[in-house]
């Protein structure tokens, strides 16, 4: 059988560097370098920067 291909785009996380433990997930393309966005975290009421960090899932 042949190997299942890879998919083009993945879906990351993009945390929140304020400490508060909020995300947003999004998808981007599996080439890219990581992401990097400034949003709003409703917890600290305020907009700060989301780092891109890794999904934990269960197998």
């Amino acid at each position: 059988m042949a190997k299942k291909a890879k998919a083009r785009t993945i879906i990351v996380k993009l945390l929140s560097t304020a400490g508060t433990g909020f995300f947003y997930t999004t998808r981007r393309p599996r080439t890219t370098a990581k992401l990097s966005f400034m949003k709003f975290d409703p917890r600290v009421n305020q907009t700060v920067l989301f780092n891109e960090a890794k999904i934990n899932r269960p197998n």
